[in-house]
C-alpha cells in the first residue's frame, strides 16, 4: 500500500487528490495546520493520520513534525496547500510578500527536505501543485506569481537533484478552479465569481493521479490544466 503525504487535503485540489486516493485504499499522511484541523481531517478521511505543521511558519517545521514523527517510506508528497493576497506592487506591505513567500514557497521546501529521507527510501514523487500565476505574471498579481514562479524554481532544481536517487518531480499548473480560493479571488478582484465557468478541482486530480500512476520508465515534468470551452 502507497503512502501519500498532502498537504491542503480539507479543501480544493487537495482534498480532491485525497478523496480519490483514499478511495483507493492508500494509506494517507495528511498535514494540519493546528490540532483542531487535524481532527476534522481524521473524522473526513477515516484511517488517515495527521500531522500538525503550521505552513505559515516554515521555521517550526522541523521541530513540530519531529515530535510527531515521519513514515520511514514516502511514495508521494503533493503540496497543495497555498495562499493568495492580490495587490499592486506599489501597495503590498513586506508582511504581505513575506505570508505569500513562506506558505507557497518556504514551506513547500522545508517539508519535501523533511521527507527527502523517506521520498528517497521509497524512489517516491514530489507533485507540486503551482498555478498558471506560476509562468506568467498579471498586474495585481505580483506577490503571488512571485511566490508561484519561485515554486517552479525548486521544482526543477529538485528533480536534477534527486533523479539518480529516483525520485519524480512533477508540476502541474492549474488554470481557474472551482475553489474556496478561487471564490476569494474573485471577491479580491472585484468580480462576481460564477463557478459554473471554471474547472472541477477532480479535473485537476486526474492529472495528479495520473502523473502518479505513470510507470516508472516515464515522468511527467509539466503539466498545464485549464478550463474547457
Amino acid at each position: 500500500m502507497a503512502t501519500r503525504v498532502i498537504t491542503g487535503a480539507g479543501s480544493g485540489i487537495g482534498a480532491a487528490v485525497a478523496h480519490r486516493l483514499h478511495a483507493r485504499g492508500e494509506e494517507l499522511l495528511l498535514l494540519a495546520r493546528d490540532a483542531g484541523r487535524a481532527e476534522e481531517l481524521a473524522a473526513e478521511y477515516p484511517g488517515a493520520r495527521t500531522l500538525v505543521g503550521d505552513l505559515a511558519e516554515p521555521e517550526k517545521l522541523a521541530e513540530a513534525i519531529s515530535r510527531q514523527g515521519l513514515p520511514e517510506r514516502a511514495d508521494s508528497l503533493v503540496h497543495s496547500a497555498g495562499v493568495v493576497e492580490l495587490g499592486s506592487v506599489g501597495d503590498l506591505s513586506t508582511a504581505t510578500w513575506r505570508r505569500q513567500l513562506d506558505v507557497n514557497l518556504v514551506a513547500p521546501a522545508e517539508l519535501t527536505r523533511l521527507l527527502l529521507p523517506s521520498l528517497r527510501a521509497a524512489r517516491g514523487q514530489v507533485v507540486f501543485i503551482n498555478s498558471g500565476a506560476g509562468l506568467s505574471a498579471s498586474p495585481e498579481w505580483g506577490g503571488y506569481a512571485a511566490s508561484k514562479h519561485g515554486l517552479k524554481a525548486l521544482a526543477d532544481s529538485l528533480r536534477a537533484e534527486e533523479r539518480a536517487a529516483g525520485v519524480r518531480v512533477t508540476t502541474v499548473y492549474p488554470g481557474r478552479t472551482r475553489t474556496s480560493m478561487q471564490a476569494e479571488v474573485h471577491r479580491q478582484e472585484g468580480k462576481e465569481y460564477d463557478p459554473a465557468r471554471w474547472m472541477a478541482p477532480d479535473s485537476v486530480a486526474t492529472a495528479v493521479l495520473t502523473a502518479l500512476d505513470l510507470p516508472r520508465d516515464a515522468e511527467i515534468h509539466d503539466v498545464t490544466v485549464r478550463p474547457g470551452t
